[in-house]
């Protein structure tokens, strides 16, 4: 056998043996609840998660902040940053080729000198017998697989927020509506009782009373008004419009508060596959990883690095002989570089990444934990925010009903307009609650949709991408 054969061998047989120091990964265990399968929300695992409200305007607006919003764009960057650390994270477990030339003149006292010239290739190599670039680039790639999380994080969370804010804004109109309705009723009853004061047929009091509860009712509707231009001007944030588009333009509406759809049947269990499902937890997790890979690279820090060096090329006192083959040099090298003494940094550096470890594992296990709160209080506020709506839709058509037999007794003179004005209120009070509770209703589906993750569930965890 050739020593170039022996050599190769022996190289082949060196890189194959590296190690991997420090622990491998494991999902830490959680005590998780009783749960029910996927299947049974499929309303909620679709992309454009959205769609179930069956408003094509909702649907265009969160087309339109996916494409522009300021905070996704920058999510998007750090992935591409966390995908550029993982480039060079593999570069440096590749060999290491370079190029250099150099001229000049050499010379001392007793003369002028001669000309040389050198040029060369060199390659250099560093065995990665204890695993340290391995555990980077497994690291690495734990957290471009976190930022991807994270960036599904701001997605999910921007597309709720629109949906949020879409019918928050549908409430106020829905309000503004009812405010305007009756504020009309209440200018005609002024006009009524200032004709009767006029011909003696009602007092000052009972006048000024029905002036009062008029300018209550123009009050609110201003402040609704205020509202509502505050809240079109959040969702122009959301969908990254420019400062010119956030005053000229209109944020456009689709169906009104009552008009949009709203899912009749929602699941009163968690899902099994939460933890796959939430970014945010996904996210933590990819970070735990990176963090467990961290302590394999600080642990190798204690043992020899071994590199291997080559050089070849061509030397010559002339120019024109520099590339002659009698010119050719070559060098090759193997050099071993251990640590002795460093005042207790290596230990401090492993000491750290133990540390950082178990600061990843707890904010796993508190995400885990608030996922499962967020989750379950969705559920409960979807459940019960159904309940409110009945309760405010029974009262405001007992109130409805009250106040038309009150009028009907006042227009009669069987009461005064004390009576007729508490009836009054307590109607308004109770169509505004009815608008607030229909879009809580609303609201209600679209924060389990996000607690329980949206429709980004294209990857599920981490385990089979760390073995890679």
């Amino acid at each position: 056998m050739s020593k170039q054969k022996l050599f190769l061998i022996s190289m082949t047989v060196l890189l194959g043996a590296g190690c991997m120091l420090g622990p491998n990964y494991k999902r830490p265990e959680t005590d998780l609840p009783a749960a029910v399968k996927a299947k049974d929300l499929n309303a909620f695992t679709q992309q454009d998660w959205w769609a179930v409200f069956g408003d094509p305007v909702l649907n265009a607006l969160e087309k339109e902040a996916l494409t522009y919003n300021y905070d996704l764009q920058a999510a998007i960057a750090r992935v591409d940053e966390a995908r550029a650390d993982v480039g060079i994270a593999r570069a440096d477990q590749m060999p290491s080729l370079s190029g250099s030339g150099s001229g000049g003149r050499e010379g001392s006292k007793a003369g002028s000198g001669e000309s040389t010239s050198r040029a060369g290739v060199s390659l250099s190599f560093e065995l990665d017998l204890w695993g340290k670039y391995r555990r980077l680039s497994e690291a690495a790639r734990a957290r471009l697989l976190a930022s991807q999380a994270a960036r599904d994080t701001v997605r999910l969370t921007l597309t709720a927020d629109v949906a949020n804010n879409y019918f928050n804004m549908l409430m106020l109109d829905e309000q503004i509506r009812i405010a305007t309705r009756t504020l009309e009723a209440r200018q005609e009853t002024v006009r009524v009782y200032e004709s009767r004061y006029k011909n003696g047929y009602s007092t000052e009091v009972d006048l000024r009373r029905v002036q009062a509860n008029r300018d209550s009712v123009q009050a609110q509707l201003q402040e609704l008004q205020l509202q509502r231009a505050k809240a079109e001007t959040a969702l122009s944030v959301l969908l990254g419009q420019s400062p010119r588009q956030m005053i000229e333009q209109h944020i456009p509406r689709g169906k009104t508060l009552n008009e949009v759809t709203l899912i009749p049947d929602v699941p009163a269990d968690l899902p099994s596959d939460l933890l796959e499902r939430r970014p945010d937890v996904r996210q933590a997790e990819g970070e735990l990883m990176a963090a467990n890979a961290d302590i394999g690279a600080a642990r190798a820090s204690y043992f020899p690095s071994i590199s291997l060096t080559a050089t070849a090329g061509f030397a010559s006192a002339a120019l024109g002989d520099l590339f002659s083959g009698a010119s050719g040099v070559w060098n090759a090298a193997a050099g071993l570089t251990a640590p002795i003494f460093e005042g207790g940094k290596i230990r401090a550096q492993n000491k750290k990444a133990e540390a950082q470890y178990r600061e990843q594992l707890a904010d796993y296990q508190k995400t885990v934990q608030l996922a499962f709160k967020e989750a379950f209080d969705a559920l409960n506020a979807n459940r019960m925010n159904r309940q409110i709506y009945d309760s405010y839709k029974d009262q405001t058509t007992a109130m409805q009903r009250s106040y038309d037999l009150t009028k009907k007794q006042e227009d009669a003179g069987l009461i005064g307009v004390t009576d007729l004005l508490d009836v009054e209120e307590n109607l308004l009070s109770s169509q505004m609650n009815l608008a607030s509770s229909r879009a809580n209703e609303l609201q209600a589906v679209v924060n389990l949709c996000k607690a329980l993750g949206g429709g980004w569930t294209e990857q599920k965890g981490f385990i089979s991408d760390s073995a890679n």
